[in-house]
């Protein structure tokens, strides 16, 4: 109990720090990350004005918990099929920018005469772009709707796997102290190995768990369990070599698959707050400003090749990717500075002991300059590309635009594409699941057994038949054709018949390999090539029960791993329910309040959440009445709403129900109906404003509501930027709305769906 004083101490002197300047900072409208910063340089033993901490290694404890808590965090935040939704551009973009921000991170350090590894150090501290900074500047500039903004989300996403890639080959070459190009590759596929097989094994068993203990998970217990399952993969993945932080990392990224995401990720707020705020004051306790005063230049240097090299490097792979302009630039000025993720690798140089005394302050330093200036950046983006418009040759910018359209025009994937994209995920899967199966069973299992009950025979026999009853539904599988249907039609073209022999070829001599790998392990080489063939001449005899138990298998992972959007679809559609968004006709008479005024001077919407959809003056139809339509006694207005905002219009106007089927539908060629429309990828709408999409004009109608990523905007703005994926709620003439969906069918841009 002789250091308990000193704890409670130091974490109330962090704590009570770490609120003041954050304070502070909010109000000061600056990151709060910066403020936890400098808490900590005014704690630290670098700054003597205020008491110090005490004991640091204790406060060096809680920073590394703080790292765990914040991957598990990004991890529920991340998600596999949020990498898969990321696409093309985003992929090319990150990984030219994260290459070329290590190559010249390395190029500076020796330059600079620094050692090998500190120069390599500097290239992933410097490669890696801040999430929360770049989210928290698009929120204030009102950008978050926009094209380029869509794309630097998902150049984030990819920039967090890089670095978590990084991380793994660092801390090889850290251990080994070698840059050996077969430790690294060894690295590499030792992680993907790892990576896939986690995550199989998570979406299979762990959502399982969860639904089985449904009703005992209180919030309390749904928080103890996930910061288990997050302890035990940190476990896990040190005793393998890798991290703690990427094993807190992958958790989060298997319970982000599970219908507990979201509560999970809410529940963990606190927490991580809590010792994210500690590792972030830790981070700032090691800043010198004596280091960084000696090491003035090399800090400028580092600021100028961040925002410079950034710049060119992410508005190159967007050009590359086949973005505008416009987009290219401003997607390379919204990622010019250094992030949080930057600090976690800095610190894993400090905690191994491999990197000089000075990279970590200079990283700091180097991280909250680059940092002030990404608001002025963004805002610039816009005035340099007209710059670069004016002065760059008129042959550039139409080749530019050329090539963008061209790119995007060839982003629809071919059958073949598909078919060789799905081979490749199966067999990789596959692959890695049986090889797994068939280590454990080599190297753990057999050498127990033996051990257990003597070096006999039988015993490895009985193991080997165990361990090939296991892996024969995934054998036979991997051996069988995949995607019969997608293959048929390829095999209507000749040129392509050669092709999928060759694949189907390999996989058989892939399957031939694992079962012999196998059995190579337990018997002689004669002997195992005898048992393989007789293997798979009893998988012939019972395909259809070894294919059954894979169905079951496989079908278990798929519902697992589609629960969280099957629930939010099953969400969304209950919630379109409750909307209850229909259409109600209303007639007007000379005592109602605010005849005579416009809607705009009305203001219902505002008001009441309601929109007139159609106006009936005597033989006069006005469909989608614009704001400055007057309302007049005797008008009939058709209204969409819910229940609940149409009482309250009707209580506040005192107007009279019409029930008249013949007047709502007065005029049958001029039918008003509530439809939605969902925009596909490739749609024309895709990064349009509602305005300049002409939906009002085309359909006679407006736009009431919008669905998107599962969030509703009811009454959306005319300066709406529409985005793949949104379901727009629609109110408009049938006919009309008819007559868009039949002249946009053979496009195949834009899905509509029309609901009465």
């Amino acid at each position: 109990m002789d250091h308990l004083p000193h704890l409670i101490s130091d974490l109330g002197l962090i704590l009570g720090a770490a609120a003041v300047v954050t304070i502070l900072f909010r109000w000061l409208k600056q990151p709060v990350v910066l403020g936890y910063l400098i808490a900590g340089f005014l704690v630290g033993h670098n700054f003597h004005l205020f008491p110090t901490i005490a004991e640091p290694e204790n406060i060096n404890v809680w920073a590394n918990i703080g790292v765990i808590f914040l991957l598990f965090g990004l991890g529920l935040e991340f998600s596999f099929k949020k990498l898969l939704r990321v696409g093309g551009s985003a992929s090319i973009t990150g990984i030219i920018e994260v290459s070329c921000m290590v190559a010249i991170g390395y190029t500076i350090g020796t330059f600079l005469g620094w050692s090998k590894i500190d120069s390599l150090f500097l290239g992933g501290i410097i490669s890696i772009s801040s999430t929360i900074i770049i989210i928290k500047t698009f929120e204030e500039l009102g950008v978050k709707g926009k094209q380029f903004a869509g794309l630097v989300i998902g150049i984030i996403v990819i920039e967090d796997l890089l670095a978590i890639l990084l991380m793994v080959l660092l801390t090889t070459i850290s251990v080994s102290n070698q840059f050996s190009g077969t430790d690294m590759l060894f690295s590499i596929i030792k992680l993907i190995f790892f990576l896939i097989l986690w995550f199989i094994l998570g979406i299979f068993f762990i959502p399982t768990l969860l639904r089985w203990a449904k009703k005992l998970l209180t919030e309390e217990m749904l928080l103890i369990s996930s910061l288990a399952l997050c302890m035990m993969m940190v476990w896990l993945a040190s005793e393998v070599g890798f991290s703690p932080a990427l094993g807190a990392f992958i958790m989060g990224s298997i319970l982000a698959e599970t219908v507990y995401a979201e509560k999970i990720e809410q529940l963990l707020i606190p927490v991580k707050n809590l010792f994210g705020a500690i590792f972030f004051v830790s981070v700032g306790m090691l800043f010198n400003p004596k280091m960084v005063a000696d090491y003035a230049w090399p800090i400028v240097i580092i600021i100028l090749a961040v925002i410079i090299g950034k710049i060119v490097a992410n508005t190159f792979g967007a050009l590359i990717s086949g973005q505008p302009l416009k987009v290219s630039v401003q997607t390379g000025f919204s990622l010019a500075q250094i992030g949080e993720f930057s600090f976690i690798i800095a610190t894993l140089g400090y905690s191994l002991k491999v990197t000089s005394e000075f990279l970590y302050p200079v990283a700091v330093a180097a991280s909250a300059l680059t940092t002030f200036t990404t608001p002025y950046l963004m805002k610039a983006a816009e005035p340099f590309y007209n710059w670069l418009n004016k002065i760059l040759p008129a042959s550039w910018i139409k080749s530019l635009n050329r090539y963008s359209n061209r790119s995007q025009k060839q982003a629809t994937t071919s059958e073949w594409q598909k078919y060789i994209r799905a081979w490749f995920v199966q067999t990789i899967i596959l692959t890695v699941f049986i090889t797994s199966i068939v280590i454990l069973s080599s190297y753990f299992l057999l050498p127990f057994t033996k051990n257990k009950y003597g070096n006999n025979t039988w015993i490895t026999i009985v193991v080997a038949i165990a361990t090939a009853i296991i892996i024969a539904p995934f054998i036979w599988t991997l051996i069988m054709p995949y995607k019969k249907e997608l293959l048929h039609k390829i095999l209507k073209q000749q040129k392509f018949k050669g092709s999928i022999f060759l694949l189907h070829l390999l996989k058989i001599i892939i399957a031939i390999f694992l079962v012999g790998f196998l059995l190579d392990s337990f018997f002689s080489a004669k002997i195992a090539l005898l048992i393989t063939i007789l293997m798979f001449v009893i998988l012939l005899f019972l395909s259809n029960k070894v294919q059954s138990i894979y169905s079951k298998i496989k079908g278990q992972f798929l519902t697992n791993y589609h629960a969280r959007e099957d629930a939010e679809k099953e969400a969304l559609h209950a919630e379109l329910a409750p909307w209850d968004a229909h259409i109600a006709n209303f007639q007007i008479d000379a005592h109602c309040p605010g005849v005579g005024k416009t809607l705009l001077e009305l203001a219902w919407r505002e008001t009441y959440g309601i929109n007139v959809a159609r106006i009936l003056r005597g033989n006069k139809i006005i469909n989608a009445p614009n704001r400055n339509e007057r309302i007049f006694p005797t008008d009939n207005l058709s209204i969409i709403g819910t229940d609940e905002q149409l009482m309250n219009f009707n209580a506040a106007m005192s107007l009279r129900a019409e029930e008249s089927k013949e007047t709502i539908t007065a005029n049958k060629k001029y039918e008003i109906i509530l439809g939605h429309i969902t925009v596909a990828k490739n749609s024309s709408l895709v990064n349009q404003t509602i305005r300049q999409s002409g939906i009002r004009e085309k359909t006679h109608g407006i736009i009431v509501g919008i669905e998107s990523n599962g969030t509703r905007i009811i009454n959306p703005e005319s300066t709406y930027v529409m985005k793949s994926d949104d379901i727009l709620w629609i109110v408009g003439d049938k006919l009309r709305i008819a007559f868009l969906k039949k002249e946009t069918e053979h496009t195949e841009e834009t899905k509509f769906q029309i609901n009465e």
